[in-house]
């Protein structure tokens, strides 16, 4: 696979956890579309809404969180999907004026990619070919931010529409590939994308030719463009803190579970430190790494009991246990009942 561009992955330094509140413009019009109370679901996810503009920042777990309350909140499961399938080619800020405004589409995605840092950060967004085909790639590594399928949805939504500004409405993508499990209502991704749609995937991509890359953005502006940069630079995220070791396990736990449950050493080799240092500074945490793991099941578990369509079975996959009864033994453990009795408490 040959890769082109990215933003920080793990081990690199990378800023806060934080996004351009701009990601969030419309959502309470789209809320109350949908027959939701924007006040009560703005204040659980701990955001106010007077907040949303195109040069302030909101924690990136709450923005996350939003869409999560949303579709529970508005029974929608597919709310993320379809917000973002609506959302403007210049409503996503600085970051999306920057690529509408390149020269071309090539030089769009290569701008988007090196420069979304300082729109959001926690957050790897690549450009990689495979197969004959390059790949736009989006994936949040805060290993906080366990419940992100909805923003993982609107993501690819917002750009999608990039590419329609340059390439027209008509234009689709070869696959779309999401990391998240497939969601009860799977057929309305394949009807948005206009496109096969594949989850349980390594990350959130859009895939496609690139004979297009060379097409003239029509809304082109150079001089704009070395306007508009410097003012992101200027207004987005400047920190270069890099996370800890907690986030750095939690998100490879994400990933690798449903290959089976990865071990020090094996997670160690994926961090590139040794794995005396991952318990040494876990001990600096008044945790260890079997405690990071336990966790982050449990946290996982308890989301995806809360999905129905998806089968004990499949969760216990999804986790990284070999057989559904060393899932239902841990969970015990865990919960004091067992995950059909869990999920029977909160259907009723």
């Amino acid at each position: 696979m040959a890769q082109f561009h990215r933003s920080p992955t793990y081990g690199e330094t990378v800023a806060g956890t934080g996004v351009l509140a701009s990601a969030a413009s419309g959502a309470q019009d789209f809320i109350v579309q949908n027959g939701g109370d924007p006040d009560s679901i703005f204040g659980n996810a701990g955001i106010d809404p007077e907040d949303i503009g195109p040069t302030t920042n909101i924690s990136l777990k709450s923005y996350c969180g939003l869409f999560e309350t949303a579709a529970k909140a508005t029974k929608n499961d597919n709310i993320g999907l379809w917000f973002g399938q609506q959302f403007g080619a210049t409503e996503l800020g600085l970051i999306s004026y920057v690529a509408i405004h390149s020269q071309n589409m090539h030089d769009a995605l290569l701008n988007f990619v090196n420069l979304f840092p300082y729109h959001q950060q926690s957050t790897e967004l690549s450009l990689t070919e495979s197969r004959g085909l390059l790949s736009l790639n989006y994936r949040i590594f805060d290993g906080h931010i366990l419940e992100r399928r909805q923003d993982a949805e609107l993501s690819l939504g917002m750009f999608l529409n990039i590419f329609h500004h340059c390439l027209g409405p008509a234009w689709v993508p070869e696959e779309v590939h999401f990391e998240h499990p497939q969601p009860q209502d799977w057929r309305d991704h394949d009807k948005a994308f206009q496109a096969p749609v594949f989850f349980g995937q390594r990350a959130n991509s859009l895939l496609f030719k690139k004979e297009s890359l060379n097409t003239n953005m029509p809304t082109t502006d150079p001089q704009l463009l070395q306007v508009l940069i410097k003012c992101l630079r200027q207004v987005g995220f400047q920190s270069d803190e890099p996370h800890s070791v907690y986030d750095q396990i939690r998100d490879f736990l994400l990933l690798k579970l449903p290959e089976g449950c990865p071990t020090l050493k094996q997670t160690a080799d994926a961090l590139n430190m040794p794995s005396w240092t991952i318990q040494r500074r876990l001990e600096s945490m008044n945790k260890s790494y079997k405690e990071v793991v336990m966790g982050t099941r449990q946290e996982l578990a308890l989301s995806y009991l809360n999905q129905r369509h998806l089968q004990l079975t499949e969760i216990a996959f999804l986790l990284g246990f070999s057989e559904l009864s060393a899932f239902t033994r841990a969970f015990k453990s865990w919960m004091g009942i067992s995950p059909s009795q869990y999920r029977h408490q909160i259907d009723n």
